[in-house]
């Protein structure tokens, strides 16, 4: 009896320990005392390696977890165009709100579509005002802590487009929790839903996200 309450509290404290480092480290991110691997030169330099285009693979790990990804063609549904593309002045532009898991589809100062939106849980999504930089159709996603069960390898990525560093809009097919924060710092969108603000904004639309 004597072994069994030892074992039992050695796995309590194991536990504890776990736990505490996992909140640990959400909050030394938070504090930017720790660098999100998407902030990275390398990352940055891997997302300039590639084409966009759909890679076939047979597994993807979101949280430690593996998983089959979808086929192409469930990530390319109703992507429906809303209006030309964008203008060259600053009339549309795209914003995101972190307290109200919202996106906005903004066109001369009126909300034209909003969508539900996962933004950062285990490493925040930054606010400020950025400019997206490059449009992948489809893109690899890899980063977080084996250690810490936040790690992600994720082929295949729908409608991404990327504002700040390694930072993007993009389709989510590992989780239905929009509405809630859920990501490494990206805002994650249901993928048919990315395919509408995708198709809709162009490499140096206005990104302003504010908490």
């Amino acid at each position: 009896m004597k072994k069994f309450a030892v074992a039992l509290f050695l796995i309590i404290l194991i536990l504890a320990l776990f736990l505490q480092r996992k909140y640990l480290y959400q909050f030394l991110a938070a504090k930017d005392f720790i660098q999100n691997d998407i902030a990275t030169e390398e990352y940055v330099k891997s997302i300039t390696s590639q084409n966009g285009n759909y890679a076939s693979s047979s597994t993807a790990i979101f949280l430690n977890k593996k998983f089959a990804p979808p086929a192409d063609e469930t990530l390319a549904q109703n992507t429906t165009v809303l209006g030309n593309s964008t203008p060259s002045d600053d009339s549309r532009w795209i914003e995101v709100d972190i307290s109200e898991q919202q996106l906005y589809m903004m066109e001369n100062g009126r909300i034209i579509k909003n969508f539900s939106v996962s933004t950062g849980k285990w490493y925040p999504t930054p606010p400020g005002q950025w400019r997206i930089w490059t449009k992948l159709r489809f893109t690899r996603m890899k980063g977080g802590s084996k250690a810490l069960g936040t790690y992600y390898d994720l082929p295949n990525v729908p409608y991404t487009m990327y504002y700040n560093q390694g930072y993007g809009i993009h389709g989510a097919y590992w989780h239905n929790n929009f509405g809630h924060p859920m990501s490494h710092g990206c805002v994650n969108m249901r993928p048919d839903e990315a395919g509408i603000v995708f198709n809709w904004a162009s490499i140096g639309t206005r990104v302003i996200v504010r908490s």
